[in-house]
């Protein structure tokens, strides 16, 4: 990992447990990713942007405004709509409804898929050239952060 960018792709879940609470895993990603820290990409889907405003339009209508303010904060990379053709190779290696977000985190490049939902994405064995790491957030805060930041390159300016 030293080096270089470690991408990190958010589902849908983290990215609204973040939002909803000032605590937590999900939160201190999200906080993380705000920073801008030179060896940290955070990145979701489009198909995921899609499924969380459906969600708060349906059961929280009242912070749809406070999504739409603080999301851009997040400074994350929206991987467009995977085409059909892209998610046929992938069925039967989750369940339907979250082949999108799988293959989004495939198309954009992602080190990590960063889900709440490891009963669903836990079993996944994806094909040899995919280095994709699921892991839940605070697996990835626990375990995988403090090696990230401790091969990143110096943050300190050169006097």
């Amino acid at each position: 990992m030293a080096g270089r960018i470690v991408k990190l792709f958010l589902d849908s879940n983290v990215i609204l447990s973040g939002l909803l609470s000032d605590k937590g895993a999900p939160r201190i990603i999200l906080d993380i990713l705000s920073l801008n820290l030179p060896f940290l990409s955070g990145l979701t889907g489009e198909f995921n942007l899609l499924e969380m405003e459906r969600n708060f339009k349906k059961k929280l209508p009242a912070l749809l405004s406070v999504y739409r303010k603080y999301f851009p904060r997040i400074n994350l990379q929206i991987v467009p709509l995977p085409r059909p053709a892209e998610l046929k190779d992938f069925f039967g290696m989750a369940a339907e409804k979250d082949i999108p977000v799988l293959v989004s985190a495939v198309r954009g490049g992602a080190d990590f898929l960063i889900t709440g939902d490891k009963k669903h994405f836990g079993k996944i064995k994806l094909p040899a050239p995919i280095a994709l790491k699921i892991v839940s957030p605070s697996e990835f805060v626990d375990l995988l952060l403090p090696e990230i930041i401790k091969t990143a390159p110096s943050l300190e300016k050169e006097s």
